[in-house]
């Protein structure tokens, strides 16, 4: 294939899991060309009604002649025994690439001995947009190709970061797993601080929404540190430096996020089996 043909089609996916992140993940698929695969989701709301993948409610479902390049696993964790069982057959020889909370290589290889090579992720929702960030950490089993098909299965939702030590996910999904959820806890308290002021509630609600998305732009676009881009936005004896005298107290944001962070690092440690 010549280099300006590109990299081709993406060869047949198992997707076990067509909810909020599944369905993203196979749009951005489907955009770059997925060959016809096989969605398998118990819950019929939101699986892919038209086009050239199957869409099964269990594992009966499948074509016996079935053999996917990659199985990706897209499933809550407290599902994901029944839904390894159902598919530890199917997922022979196959990469199996799991972006569930919590599982590790070794716990999905126990339930998996027949695949080909694991690798584990951890994405963000902002992969419903294109914009997702994810970390993703291989067996050593995993070849260059199953590395490189995995990697691709990634960047259809966004950036993809790689790691030799699986420990580093959970500090991973305690600051970009979790990490959306800060942003719009800020755009939440901003609107209501702005109301309190007594900006009227649709004002106030633009305000926060508009400067928390401009600002992640603006940062995504500058080749500046964050610390930067806040100082250049500080002037001395201002109306931004008597918020952030308030905000960045000892006591204030630094503690408090740091204190997040290390919490939710924690339960994901816990998770992990």
């Amino acid at each position: 294939m010549d280099a300006a043909d590109g990299p081709g089609p993406i060869p047949p996916v198992l997707l076990v899991g067509c909810g909020r992140m599944g369905s993203a993940l196979l749009a951005g698929w489907d955009g770059q060309g997925l060959s016809p695969s096989v969605i398998l989701d118990p819950c019929p709301v939101g699986m892919p009604q038209t086009g050239p993948h199957l869409a099964a409610t269990d594992a009966a479902g499948i074509p016996p002649g079935f053999r996917p390049a990659v199985v990706v696993l897209a499933i809550k964790p407290q599902m994901a025994d029944a839904a390894m069982a159902a598919v530890a057959a199917v997922a022979a020889n196959a990469t199996v690439l799991s972006i569930m909370a919590g599982r590790t290589l070794s716990g999905l290889r126990a339930a998996l001995p027949g695949a080909g090579g694991i690798v584990r992720a951890m994405p963000n929702t902002p992969a419903a947009i294109g914009r997702g960030i994810s970390v993703a950490v291989a067996e050593p089993s995993v070849d260059e190709a199953g590395r490189d098909v995995c990697d691709r299965l990634l960047q259809a939702a966004g950036s993809v970061s790689w790691v030799e030590d699986e420990a580093l996910l959970d500090p991973v999904t305690a600051v970009s797993g979790s990490g959306p959820a800060y942003v719009f806890l800020l755009a939440e308290l901003l609107e209501a601080a702005g109301r309190a002021q007594g900006l009227p509630a649709p004002l106030a609600r633009r305000l926060a929404r508009e400067t928390v998305s401009g600002a992640g732009a603006l940062l995504a676009a500058s080749a500046e540190d964050a610390a930067a881009l806040r100082q250049a936005v500080t002037s001395p004896g201002g109306t931004t430096e008597a918020a952030l005298s308030v905000l960045m107290a000892a006591d204030a944001w630094p503690l408090a996020l740091h204190e997040a962070v290390r919490a939710a690092t924690g339960r994901s440690q816990a998770l992990a089996r």
